[in-house]
């Protein structure tokens, strides 16, 4: 018995030895004159698990040890992390300077080298004018907002009296994938607009299907692919990645070829993207492909996990509701029953922006980016050597006082006045050069869905209460509710099918959601109805923020485990309250 002990107690002492001298040598490793404090972790895989294992908590530890700026070895990578505001928008302002985009290998790999993330410079320039032509303000007023707004019409038109988990049905939304179930295909491709010749129409129908069931599945893949370990073998999540982007890619050249054949019109994305005569971007087949992909990926989940939200926080604050629904009605009376939206109309809908804004920013969706240095490059003092990656952790700023007053309250008056917008350190929706291309695109899917949502219904939470901000921002029980009619709402039949199925989607990039500690000088202007909040008091969503990294997240719930959506687990209380 004393031999077994003493031998277990060798073990011990060896195993302790052998992991203190991995942490040495990789200490030693990566020790190096002029870079920032900080620790290394593990060999290969550096401190990744503490990392997505803490979220933010891991962030405030290692600033409180080493300051606003540390290094330390995640996702991979030695990495330099950036907490300082300043550097953050230093960073953002000014890509080009021994500074270009650091996303995974894996999701530069997998999304096409023809992705806007993987691009930089002069290639980026044209890709996103490529993009922005696409999904800007013009092309959505004349020809996007039509085609959503008599979507969400048909979408919300039955929906009284049913239990909702409308974390599925946001998310239905933002892949507009609903009942013709080609749609995820059709947001870009827009394959059911055959207007002029229905019996054909009924064969796309068809065929669409059938594409969509080959379709989803490969794309599935690809979505989990992109952040993965880049190793190819098969099993690898990697691999089936790359394999679901081959059977993609090889679906969307089917169509474009049928599209070159065809001497039908589509007034679709796919077809200005491929009538070069008429636009000023020349791409090659590999660079449209990559920019369909891109625009399916970049929006894959950003635009309904904002919506859950904002119906979540909506709900908890009724005084915030009241004022997001007399705005609504007060433009549903000025019209008929089920008359469209113009833009006219959106545009003046400043108080559902707001809402809209402050939903990103107390969710914080996304925490960060990542960039990657092309040479040694000076940063407040320090260098950081060529090939390292820059996480530029932008999530405290949304909880900053100096920024926020009260910020850990849900105050969309805040948003009111413009100027908080393009505050130095606002960086809601990224910023610099790669500020998110789809922005506008999504707040006007968001701002028409609210529309047409609290003019029609009303409705309470019946379950699902829990929501998980690790490592996405996602209700893992669904988030249930019961919808009833609205008084004097007047029901009208549902928009015909064969429109509904005209609806478009180029999502969006909302994925940079703000951050920056207490350190921002910078004092905004108050709104004057700023002060309005405080009667809410922190409600229990804001309070979970606060304390998030409190426990672990169970990271198997999770799907896709997106990148800087770095909180804990949050338990909402049930209100007790209906939105009226």
């Amino acid at each position: 018995m004393a031999v077994l002990a003493m031998v277990v107690c060798c073990l011990v002492l060896g195993f302790s030895f052998l992991c203190f001298a991995l942490l040495k040598w990789n200490e030693i490793r990566y020790r190096g004159e002029g870079l920032p404090p900080g620790t290394m972790g593990w060999p290969v895989f550096g401190e990744t698990t503490d990392f997505l294992k803490h979220g933010p908590n891991f962030m405030k530890n290692q600033r409180a040890r080493y300051g606003s700026l540390f290094k330390s070895h995640i996702l991979g990578c030695p990495t330099i992390v950036s907490m300082d505001p300043e550097l953050n928008r230093y960073i953002l302002m000014n890509e080009g300077k021994g500074l270009v985009p650091g996303y995974p290998q894996s999701m530069l790999d997998i999304l096409g080298k023809c992705n806007i993330a993987a691009v930089h410079g002069s290639a980026h320039k044209y890709i996103r004018g490529s993009m922005m032509s696409l999904i800007s303000p013009a092309m959505i007023k004349k020809q996007l907002l039509p085609k959503i707004e008599k979507f969400m019409r048909s979408y919300l038109h039955n929906w009284d009296g049913k239990d909702i988990d409308i974390q599925e049905r946001t998310n239905e939304i933002d892949c507009f994938n609903l009942e013709v179930r080609s749609l995820i295909i059709r947001t870009t491709l827009q394959l059911h607009e055959m207007a002029l010749f229905i019996s054909f129409k009924q064969i796309v129908e068809i065929e669409s299907s059938q594409l969509y069931e080959t379709f989803k599945p490969e794309f599935d893949k690809l979505m989990v692919g992109t952040l993965s370990l880049p190793v190819n073998i098969p099993g690898t999540n990697y691999h089936r990645g790359f394999q679901g982007r081959k059977r993609v890619v090889r679906i969307l050249r089917q169509i474009m070829e049928e599209r070159r054949a065809s001497s039908i019109a589509h007034n679709d994305m796919l077809d200005h993207l491929l009538r070069k005569e008429e636009s000023n971007y020349n791409l090659s087949d590999e660079e449209i492909i990559d920019q369909v992909i891109t625009i399916l990926y970049s929006g894959y989940e950003t635009v309904s996990t904002t919506l859950m939200m904002a119906i979540k926080y909506l709900h908890d604050h009724p005084r915030a509701l009241k004022e997001l629904r007399d705005e609504h009605m007060a433009i549903r009376q000025r019209k008929k029953p089920e008359e469209p939206i113009d833009w006219n109309e959106y545009k003046s809908m400043s108080f559902t922006r707001a809402v809209i804004f402050e939903t990103s920013r107390l969710a914080s969706i996304v925490n960060g980016v990542l960039r990657k240095t092309t040479k040694d490059i000076e940063l407040n003092g320090f260098v950081v050597p060529k090939g390292w990656r820059i996480y530029v952790y932008t999530r405290e700023i949304n909880y900053d006082p100096f920024l926020y007053p009260e910020p850990l309250t849900f105050s969309p008056w805040r948003w009111l006045d413009k100027g908080l917008e393009s505050h130095n350190y606002c960086f809601v929706f990224g910023g610099g050069s790669r500020l998110c291309p789809g922005k506008e695109l999504g707040i006007v899917q968001i701002s028409t869905f609210l529309h047409y949502f609290v003019t029609r219904y009303r409705w309470e939470e019946v379950g699902g209460d829990k929501i998980l901000q690790f490592p996405r921002v996602e209700a893992p029980d669904g988030l249930r509710i019961r919808t009833h009619v609205a008084p004097n709402y007047v029901r009208q039949a549902p928009v015909a099918r064969s429109q509904v199925r005209q609806a478009p989607v180029a999502r969006s990039q909302v994925r940079q959601a703000p951050v920056a500690p207490s350190y921002v000088r910078q004092l905004p202007r108050k709104s004057s109805k700023t002060g309005d909040n405080r009667e809410h008091g922190r409600n229990s969503v804001t309070h979970s923020i606060a304390s998030t990294g409190s426990r672990s997240s169970d990271l198997g719930k999770s799907k896709f485990r997106n990148l800087g959506v770095l909180a804990a687990e949050n338990d909402f209380g049930k209100p007790p309250a209906t939105s009226e």
